[in-house]
This record gives structure tokens, C-alpha cells and sequence, in this order.
């Protein structure tokens, strides 16, 4: 704190000498001047009017800004024909100079929302460029795990989009504000709005009152950095809240539940034939190993039997809901493990005390990131048994588990299974 005040001393003793050197008010005005000037306005309503009145053109210019570019990255990301349409757009939207946009608003709309148009077409590109980025990034491995548990739209977003999309929007937001009062101010300075900064900084170079366009600027930093500090601070209030999950979507059963059926299937990735010809029944409520060497097809097998992955050819009938424990483990790792097995029973409470049977209380308060692979694993297993389903789909879940917590894994898969259709890949048996 020191270091920044004799920082900003140094800095104003730099400004009170270049103006003492240039000895003339008009050119450049010293700090006391600028001072002086500042505190005769703060005595004025008329200034707070005009800070009031700027603060909405431009406070409503960055919102709608960004809620158009959140929509329109959200529809792109889900069409890709929206995105290519809307891509020439935003390239001229962000090439255009904002002196170009000021004067044909001003000719087509006049000043009174100049400021706030130009602030909308300021923020829009930046914004939707970052969003759609980050919704890109987005971990497709978790997004299959979110199909497979049928995650709703609620934690889907929340759970797994939110946390790609922080350090993209975060970015993008700091860059936008800050260029939104900029352009707002010089859209306010062209139009001369009535009651605004830009016109009280107007006026000022036109009376060639140097202190003045100081004073005026003074304002505008010290407003923008309070709206951003407001803003951004929501921004981190949204990214950190945590809301309860939303209930699973429940698939009706049918009268084959928990049965697959499939008929000469065939799967092939390039030249490499992973299945040829599988035929094969998996009655319900009964227990099936996959125990054939690694690299055989396994984990294709499974995840065809989770849907995630069509047949080349042949019949797969599948049963109406399936959960699976996947070779990873495919966690939300911002999130606590009791978060985790949240996302897919919408019991927190649930979840808890069937985390507690395979982890110790302490692990239960620590984001998954930070917890060992084992007891990765164990959470990943938790997740898969308490989901509600008609098939347990489990690839290796023993992993990375020692002889002792193997065994009690072992048994709480048999004590939760439930009489479900079981099939497992691995080389350890019972499961």
C-alpha cells in the first residue's frame, strides 16, 4: 500500500513539473488546478445528473450487449449454421472504427442513445467471441457422462459449462468495460447529449478550460472502476454460487427393462475392426464379466450399451436407462464429492451418507480435484450405484483401489446394485 502511494506521489510530482515547465494553463493544467476544478463540481447537482445520466446510456448499453452475445453464443454453440451466418457480422462489428458507428447512429437516431448503441456494439463481439470459445472448450468427456446419467439442462449448464466458461467470460468482461466507458464517453462527446459526462467534457475544451477536461476525466475513471468493481463482483457472486441440483429426468420402464439384445454388431474405427458380428443377449438382473485382454473392445462395448456410440451395422436394442462407472473417472473436479453424486440423484443428503460408506468425512468437504485417484474412483462408483437406473455399466471400477478398500467397494456395489442388469469390465471377481 506505501509502495502504491509514493508511486502515485512520484507520478504527480512528474505532472506538476511538466506543467510548471510549460507555464500555461490552457496547454496543460497542474494537479491543483485539476483539483480545484474537481471539487467546484462536486458542490454542483448538475454534475451528479450527468454521471447518473451516463451511467444508465452506458449501464444499458453493456447489458443488453451482453445478454445478446450470451444468446446468440449459446444458439451458435448448439447451431453451427447460426455461428458461420452470424461470423461476417461480428468480424465487421468488432472492424469497424466506433467513429463510423457514432456518426450513422447519430444521423439515424440522434444523441439520446448514441451512447448506449455504440456501448452495445462495443461489448457484442468481444463478449460473444469469449462465450462461444468457452462453450467449445467445454470437457466432452463430461458432457457424455451428463447424457449418460441424464443430467438435467439446469446442472448440465451450472456443473460443467459454467466452470469452462469462467476464465473466458472473466476476460472478456474486464476488456469489455473498460472499452465500453471509453466509447460511451467519446459516442456522449460527439453527440452532446444533454446532462452527460461527454457533453460536460465538450464544453470544457470548448471554453478551453484544460483543469475542466482533468476534472471530467477524473470523473470518468473513478465511475468506470466502481461500475466495474460492481460488476465483477456479481460476475464472481454467479461463478461461486452453488445451487441445489435439479431433479433426474426418470425414464418410464418398459417390459423388457434391463435387457440388451444385439444382433450381428459390427464396429470399426478407420481400418481397425473393434467388434465384428456381436451377438448377444443380457437378461435382466443378472451379472455379466468382460474379462477378454486390453485393447479388445471392452470400453467400445460399453459405451455402445450406454448409447454413446452407434454400430456400424447390426441391431442393438438398449434398455430405457443405464448409469455407467467410465475407464475415467469423469468428475466435476471444482466440485466437492458430495456435489458430484448430487448432480445425478438431486439428494444432497442422499448423496452424503453414500459417500461416507467408501470415504472418510474429511474427503467429502475437499473439490474433487484435490482428492487422491483412489478415492476418485470410490466417488465415481458412489455416483454410478446411486443413480437410478435399469443397467450398472461398470469399466474397471476397481482402479487404483487397494486390497482393503477394493473389498469394501466390492460389497457396497453388491449391497446398492439393487437387482439391476450388471456388466462389468474387469479382471476381478465378484463383482
Amino acid at each position: 500500500m506505501g509502495r502504491r502511494v509514493l508511486i502515485v506521489l512520484f507520478w504527480l510530482a512528474v505532472w506538476s513539473g511538466l506543467a510548471l515547465g510549460v507555464d500555461n494553463k490552457i496547454l496543460l493544467a497542474t494537479p491543483w488546478d485539476t483539483a480545484g476544478e474537481l471539487f467546484r463540481m462536486l458542490g454542483k447537482p448538475s454534475l451528479y445528473l450527468s454521471v447518473a445520466r451516463s451511467l444508465l446510456r452506458i449501464g444499458l448499453g453493456f447489458g443488453a450487449g451482453l445478454a445478446t452475445a450470451l444468446l446468440l453464443a449459446a444458439a451458435s454453440c448448439r447451431f453451427r449454421l447460426l455461428e458461420d451466418v452470424l461470423a461476417p457480422v461480428m468480424n465487421l462489428v468488432k472492424t469497424v472504427p466506433v467513429a463510423a458507428f457514432a456518426v450513422l447512429l447519430l444521423i439515424w437516431w440522434g444523441s439520446s442513445f448514441l451512447a448506449a448503441a455504440i456501448c452495445f456494439l462495443v461489448v457484442l463481439p468481444n463478449i460473444y467471441i469469449n462465450t462461444l470459445e468457452g462453450l467449445k472448450s467445454t470437457d466432452r468427456k463430461l458432457l457424455q457422462m451428463a447424457q449418460v446419467f441424464r443430467m438435467s439442462l439446469w446442472n448440465r449448464f451450472f456443473y460443467i459449462y459454467r466452470p469452462a466458461l469462467r476464465p473466458f467470460l472473466y476476460g472478456s468482461l474486464k476488456i469489455s468495460l473498460g472499452m465500453c466507458w471509453k466509447s460511451g464517453v467519446a459516442a456522449e462527446v460527439i453527440g452532446t447529449p444533454d446532462y452527460s459526462i461527454g457533453s460536460g467534457l465538450y464544453m470544457s475544451k470548448i471554453y478551453l478550460n484544460t483543469a475542466g477536461v482533468f476534472a471530467w476525466t477524473a470523473v470518468v475513471i473513478i465511475v468506470s472502476l466502481l461500475f466495474e468493481k460492481a460488476v465483477m463482483g456479481l460476475v464472481s457472486l454467479f461463478f461461486d454460487w452453488e445451487p441445489p441440483c435439479g431433479k433426474i429426468r426418470k425414464e418410464g420402464k418398459t417390459a423388457s427393462a434391463g435387457m440388451i439384445r444385439m444382433d450381428k454388431v459390427t464396429k470399426t474405427f478407420g481400418d481397425c475392426v473393434v467388434l465384428r458380428d456381436c451377438t448377444e443377449v443380457y437378461e435382466p438382473g443378472e451379472t455379466y464379466y468382460l474379462t477378454s485382454p486390453s485393447g479388445s473392445g471392452k470400453t467400445t462395448l460399453l459405451h455402445m450399451l450406454a448409447g454413446l456410440t452407434e454400430p456400424d451395422s447390426g441391431e442393438l436394442v438398449l434398455p430405457g436407462s443405464v448409469s455407467m462407472v467410465f475407464q475415467e473417472d469423469r468428475l466435476c473436479e471444482d466440485y466437492d464429492a458430495v456435489k458430484n453424486v448430487e448432480m445425478v440423484t438431486g439428494d444432497r443428503e442422499r448423496a452424503r451418507e453414500a459417500l461416507l460408506e467408501l470415504l472418510p468425512p474429511e474427503a467429502l468437504r475437499k473439490p474433487c480435484s484435490q482428492l487422491s485417484g483412489g478415492m476418485k474412483r470410490r466417488v465415481a462408483v458412489v455416483r454410478a450405484l446411486e443413480s437410478e437406473s435399469e443397467v450398472l455399466l461398470l469399466d474397471e471400477p476397481y482402479t487404483g483401489l487397494d486390497a482393503d478398500t477394493r473389498e469394501r467397494t466390492k460389497e457396497y456395489i453388491s449391497r446398492r446394485r439393487a437387482g439391476r442388469t450388471l456388466i462389468a469390465a474387469t479382471h476381478i471377481q465378484p463383482v
